[in-house]
């Protein structure tokens, strides 16, 4: 056993690494959610197509999910904290959001149809927004 202390240039160089892949991993997803959205414009409704493409969908999900979990174990506790504080926020927001706007939709309150589009895009504002106010609070 080594009791060989790790230098602030170890630390720098994982917490890269694991930086890339998640951005890694996060474009994969992107690229896979693109593809199941739109990818029924070039092959049509091929069922089969769609669902190995939903599934492929999935599996990179599920590995973004696990970047981003060895992304946070690899940050000091203040800044796990702050993501921790961030993320509540957005679940939060999400429910609360997202059952408040289906609720709009299904009594015909708005005019148009609550997608889910809109959801992502106030989760991810949230979380930025509380990111952004955690770090400037704790510093």
């Amino acid at each position: 056993m080594s009791n060989i202390k790790e230098t602030s240039g170890d630390w720098q160089k994982r917490a890269r690494i694991k930086i890339i892949q998640l951005a890694i991993w996060t474009g994969f997803w992107v690229i896979t959610v693109a593809a199941a959205a739109f990818g029924p414009l070039l092959w049509g409704e091929n069922n089969l197509i769609n669902i190995l493409v939903i599934l492929l969908n999935l599996g990179v999900g599920i590995g973004m999910i696990i970047a981003n979990i060895n992304h946070l174990k690899n940050l000091d506790e203040l800044m796990q904290k702050v993501q921790l504080e961030a993320m509540g926020i957005s679940l939060g927001v999400a429910i609360v959001g997202g059952i408040t706007f289906s609720m709009l939709d299904t009594t015909n309150v708005i005019p148009f149809d609550a997608e889910i589009g809109g959801l992502v895009a106030l989760i991810g504002i949230t979380y930025l927004i509380s990111v952004y106010i955690n770090v400037r609070r704790y510093k």
